[in-house]
């Protein structure tokens, strides 16, 4: 077995750069009630957001400021190159602790727009290196139909776990638009990146977008409607089935509605979605917390309120119901709610809302007092790593038994979910076994942040746990080992 020569943990990676963390961390466990020193934890900026108004920012007329954006993360940084590859003129302001003077992952973006058309041109297709960074690659995808006329095309493409997931159904939706050649085509194996994308007739491209089924992804359709305003005749999307992951589609209409630009339907209750044409004047916008980075704190306060009664931090929300401040364009900020009222209980939830959080939420039913049941969770199958068949393997270090299941949703389509049986302890209640003479584990990632993230959360209450690869978590939240280490 793989074992690192005295793991730090994550107090000690708070002072060194990434580039200097080891291949292991152990988490070090309360073993006493923590000490009511009063620490707020802010997430970084959503990822999410940022890459969404990035790229709005970037094809807009004129200047736009983002504030509390995501910066050094590697989804964000893929994507700022990417958009400065495009023609985007990009200036960053890295922000710091308002109380404790360190960097945070945040930064104040200022973008010139290229006024809804990409700046691109040479011999030679440019080809955008987006690593394994979902949004940007299904954004750009979309978004790379923008080009001029005389450009030379863009591909898109990332490593090797991004081409294994999937991108034609975006594909044919592109192609369908349009009844002219050129198409967008497949470079690799049918279906998955590398795609070129050539200069397409933008002209005489149609106003409605061929139906979506039970299978269409957010991101998908996301990467749809953030062009639609630069098409010049719009466009309009028509459902046959909810979508798959709709609370990410309302994100990206809720965002272009804040920004003005006219938006007919909603997802949840109209079949169709119509964004009309609209010259999208440069903005400023202050981006939310990440709501998915807040679930890892939110589910630790719950953890360490079920162990001792009290918790030594709390979590900024990532939105404020003021009436000056809109609610969260956040799916996952509804995870605070199901942490505040976790006691240990069996969990029994529908995650399509909030796929991302269903990690953090399988931590907490690794700890409830019986068998949880996690459903909708289908997309975790092509997410960074296959997170459902990870989850199962990493459980069952800790002899808790995790079992997929497939069902139907309330919409009637197949889905798949999760069960969670943690073990009998000597008590005759299920859960995790803390005791000092827990034996120990090393939890693999699979590069994947979330898993890192999460299983993480184990180590408060439970001795002897190693997490390895911990800086896969710099792909959304490089300072999670330090915020992390304020818990502990």
């Amino acid at each position: 077995m793989y074992r690192q020569p005295m793991p730090l943990s994550p107090r000690h990676l708070a002072d060194l750069p990434i580039d200097q963390w080891p291949h292991a961390i152990t988490i070090e466990p309360l073993t006493a009630p923590p000490s009511l020193r009063p620490s707020t934890i802010r997430p970084p900026g959503s990822k999410s957001l940022t890459n969404r108004a990035l790229l709005l920012a970037a094809l807009a007329h004129g200047d736009s400021t983002l504030t509390g954006a995501l910066l050094d993360a590697d989804d964000a940084q893929v994507m700022l190159r990417a958009l400065r590859a495009l023609g985007a003129q990009i200036d960053i302001t890295p922000e710091l602790d308002a109380h404790t003077g360190a960097p945070t992952a945040n930064a104040t973006i200022r973008i010139t727009g290229v006024h809804g058309r990409w700046r691109t041109a040479g011999p030679a297709p440019i080809t955008l290196a987006l690593n394994n960074a979902g949004t940007a690659t299904r954004f750009l995808t979309a978004a790379a139909i923008l080009q001029p006329p005389t450009s030379p095309g863009i591909i898109i493409d990332g490593n090797a776990r991004m081409r294994q997931r999937p991108i034609a159904e975006l594909v044919s939706a592109l192609n369908a638009l349009t009844d002219r050649a050129p198409r967008v085509t497949h470079l690799g194996a049918e279906g998955y990146p590398p795609v070129l994308v050539p200069p397409m007739a933008i002209e005489s491209i149609s106003a409605r977008a061929q139906p979506f089924g039970r299978t269409s992804s957010g991101q998908f359709i996301s990467a749809l409607l953030l062009i639609a305003p630069f098409l010049p005749q719009g466009l309009e999307l028509a459902f046959t089935d909810a979508p798959t992951s709709p609370s990410y589609i309302q994100m990206t209409a809720a965002l272009l509605a804040r920004l003005g630009v006219p938006i007919d339907g909603h997802i949840r209750a109209a079949s169709t979605l119509r964004i009309a044409p609209h010259t999208l004047r440069g903005f400023t916008l202050d981006i939310e917390p990440d709501a998915s980075g807040a679930t890892y704190f939110h589910a630790a306060e719950a953890l360490l309120n079920h162990a001792w009664g009290q918790s030594p931090t709390t979590t900024e929300s990532a939105w404020d119901k003021s009436p000056t401040c809109p609610e969260s364009l956040q799916g996952d900020a509804a995870f605070a709610d199901i942490a505040r009222a976790w006691r240990a209980d069996p969990l029994d939830l529908d995650m399509a809302d909030m796929p991302d959080a269903a990690m953090t939420a399988a931590v907490l039913a690794a700890f409830s007092d019986g068998t949880s049941t996690l459903r909708g969770l289908r997309t975790l199958r092509v997410k960074e790593t296959d997170r459902l068949g990870a989850l199962v393997n990493e459980l069952a270090k800790l002899n808790i038994v995790a079992q997929p299941f497939t069902h139907t949703n309330a919409q009637g389509q197949p889905d798949e979910g999760l069960t969670i049986t943690p073990p009998l302890l000597p008590t005759g209640r299920r859960g995790i076994n803390c005791t000092p003479a827990a034996s120990p584990v090393e939890f693999d990632t699979y590069d994947d942040h979330r898993m890192a993230m999460s299983l993480a959360l184990i180590g408060l209450l439970r001795p002897n746990i190693t997490i390895r690869d911990p800086a896969c978590v710099r792909k959304t939240y490089p300072t999670y080992w330090r915020d992390l280490a304020r818990v502990q």
